[in-house]
């Protein structure tokens, strides 16, 4: 199987590891999920989509539930960022860049610094305001 960093492949969750989960990719080659990049409960068996984040030279494969490259990260977490301020039902979230990680993290499945860029990307793109308390989607 011939993979590359970034491409998308179907992983299989096998057993929990001090570092993360050991996962089969593609149901052939053996590949880590380290515990920084997951988000959510996983469990034994779980099947998913994820991407191949680093080939090493020893041939261990390092994947992520994200997907890999700047502006692919980017771009995943303002839209769903501004999927839950258009959800809101006042336009506003009381989650900002100043909330703690763990909020952060089981609000948006995503960690603080990732949040911090995506907030950072749709100000830029004049689409949300942030205040002290709030971010507010703008028309």
């Amino acid at each position: 199987m011939d993979l590359q960093v970034g491409d998308k492949v179907r992983l299989t969750i096998e057993r929990e590891t001090p570092l993360g989960y050991n996962v089969l990719i593609e149901g052939e080659l053996e590949g880590l999920l380290y515990r920084s990049e997951v988000f959510s409960e996983m469990e034994e068996g779980m099947e998913g989509i994820g991407f191949i984040k680093n080939i090493r030279e020893d041939g261990k494969i390092d994947v992520s539930l994200r997907p890999q490259g700047y502006l692919n990260v980017i771009d995943h977490d303002a839209n769903t960022v501004l999927e839950a301020l258009r959800e809101s039902p006042d336009g506003y979230l009381l989650i900002t860049d100043k909330s703690s990680p763990d909020i952060i993290r089981t609000q948006f499945n995503m960690s603080k610094k990732s949040y911090k860029k995506a907030l950072g990307n749709l100000y830029k793109e004049k689409l949300i305001n942030i205040t002290a308390d709030r971010i507010e989607l703008l028309s």
